[in-house]
């Protein structure tokens, strides 16, 4: 029979439930490991190894074992437990250590296969602590530099002051000519209806704070507001701050503007041709159209084999200014993520393309096309801009090009050796 020729010393976590998917499809057939082992061409022992998750999975043997289970090698293969593990060791990172004994990383991947109601509940648990965390640090940010909330306490202040005012001169003057005292009287009624429409418009923006369905943050807002359909910026309710309006109102103009270049159509009618379909570079080339266009508008309208794909775009600095998740594939928080994505590497060679096989640390792997554009809002007069786009959608199973690591934030990244590494991990080695 024929077997695998490579055999890591040690188990490999990469993939930490494929095996107990194995397993679990072969127990509910009802088949022995001698039954499966047999036709997909491997020893009994060899898969008992792989069901317990102690040796990993190639393509080829994924595909063989799938045949063989009676089962789509993509069902084997799906990430969609990659969330949850990066919750639970987010999780084991940021829990305080009181009892000195050290949360088994390893054994997060079997944790979350035999226990998943466990392993949903002690993520959402952390979950909700965190983003009580984060509510608080956002509300005192919010309290002291909100400029809405500061200018509209300025207004309460004001017109309080003024009513203390003219309240007091004519309480302090009783021989006052009939003339005055209608303009004073005027007065405490226009200060009072401003100061009642300001008060209401506050209270109004205060409770805001208290819905739970609230982001945190303008990018988190804007993000909510793309999940929601890109409804109107003027009046969309997942928009609570002006920050927010206004970054959804710059990004809707970006997307109309990219709507209006290449239309619905016309992009959906070109990746109907099954020859070139998966490639981006050949979609803009058949259009005509620029391949940053082209990038921008598969990861937004994702016609065809594109409804899994995600897309992140970003400004010269680095900073998001869409993101877009794509199906498996977790983003980080805001203002977070892997100097090691191919965006970045498209940053620093402008207008050259970059297609790169990414991998997770859950191994979740995934392809990604990037490209950087030089732009000039000013004219040559001015300084020129950048502005990175990055597809990314699940990657094929016969995609065997060599995998580029990569990994979340840095902060709760597994990988030890990571050359792109700036602050040391929380969290033990993968």
């Amino acid at each position: 029979m024929a077997r695998p020729s490579q055999i890591p010393a040690r188990p490999s976590p990469a993939r930490p439930l494929i095996g107990t998917r194995i397993r679990e499809r072969r127990l509910s057939l009802g088949q022995r490991q001698t039954d499966i082992a047999r036709r997909a061409d491997i020893s009994a022992a060899y898969l008992n190894l792989i069901e317990h998750n102690r040796r990993p999975v190639g393509h080829d043997l994924l595909s063989r074992l799938a045949q063989a289970l009676e089962i789509d090698p993509q069902e084997l293969a799906s990430d969609r437990e990659e969330l949850l593990i990066g919750a639970l060791r987010e999780a084991a990172a940021r829990a305080p250590d009181q009892s000195g004994t050290a949360v088994e990383l390893d054994q997060i991947g079997e944790f979350a296969a035999r226990f998943p109601g466990w392993a949903a509940t002690l993520a959402d648990a952390m979950r909700r602590a965190d983003a009580l965390e984060r509510r608080l640090i956002a509300l005192s940010d919010r309290m002291t530099r909100d400029p809405y909330l500061l200018t509209t306490l300025h207004e309460v202040q004001s017109a309080v002051t003024a009513l203390r005012s003219t309240a007091s001169i004519l309480a302090e003057t009783p021989e006052i000519e009939p003339e005055w005292r209608d303009r004073f009287h005027a007065n405490l009624d226009s200060d009072s209806l401003r100061l009642s429409r300001t008060a209401q418009s506050l209270v109004a923006y205060l409770d805001s704070f208290e819905d739970d369905a609230v982001p945190m943050s303008p990018q988190e807002e804007v993000e909510a507001w793309l999940a929601a359909g890109q409804s109107d910026p003027a009046n969309a309710p997942e928009l609570v701050s002006d920050a927010a309006r206004a970054m959804a109102q710059g990004l809707a103009g970006m997307l109309a503007h990219d709507r209006a270049q290449l239309p619905d159509a016309t992009l959906s009618a070109a990746v109907s041709d099954p020859a070139i379909a998966g490639d981006p570079a050949q979609i803009a080339a058949r259009l005509g159209r620029s391949l940053d266009l082209v990038l921008r508008r598969l990861g937004v309208l994702r016609p065809g084999p594109w409804q899994q794909a995600g897309l992140i775009v970003c400004d010269g600095s680095g900073a998001a200014i869409l993101r877009l998740a794509a199906t498996g594939f977790p983003l980080p928080r805001p203002g977070e993520g892997c100097a090691l994505w191919p965006l970045f590497e498209a940053l620093a060679q402008p207008q050259l393309p970059v297609a790169r096989l990414i991998e997770t640390t859950g191994e979740g792997r995934f392809a990604a096309w990037a490209v950087a554009e030089r732009l000039l809002p000013m004219g040559f007069d001015g300084p020129a801009l950048s502005r990175a786009q990055m597809l990314i959608r699940p990657a094929a199973l016969q995609d065997t090009r060599p995998a580029l690591p990569v990994g979340p934030a840095c902060r709760i990244c597994p990988r030890p050796a990571c050359t792109a590494r700036h602050e040391p991990s929380i969290l033990g080695p993968a």
